[in-house]
């Protein structure tokens, strides 16, 4: 588990933290990929929406998944402009859950007055 300040530095602090836990695990280049993408988008969401001094990411694996948990403690803030979507694929923003959908099994989003919990399953 790690707990960083929301902000934008964090995210490639948790690329790294992600590429160190899939080498000592041992996963394949595929997996480690997916943790990859699926931490850094969904704690760019957190930093960029929710408000919240700091996140909490926790790692689960067994030997057929791995569950990736971020946690912010913050509320939904409203947009301020309209959404980017992506014109293409070499666009770097407005494809978040899309991402993450792609790479993960299962996601679950929990919402309650202590923040966001957004969970993503990678099959291994």
């Amino acid at each position: 588990m790690a707990v960083l300040p929301a902000c934008p530095r964090a995210v490639p602090c948790l690329r790294r933290l992600t590429t160190v836990v899939a080498r000592a695990r041992r996963l394949s280049s595929a997996a480690e990929e997916a943790l990859g993408v699926i931490v850094s988008e969904l704690a760019t969401n957190a930093v960029l929406h929710s408000g919240s001094p700091d996140l909490v990411v926790a790692l689960e694996a067994d030997d057929h998944s791995v569950t990736v948990g971020v946690r912010d403690h913050g509320r939904w803030r409203e947009r301020t402009a309209p959404r980017c979507e992506a014109v293409d694929m070499h666009v770097e923003f407005g494809r978040g859950l899309d991402l993450v959908d792609a790479y993960a099994v299962d996601r679950s989003v929990l919402s309650d007055a202590r923040g966001t919990l957004v969970r993503a399953v990678i099959a291994l």
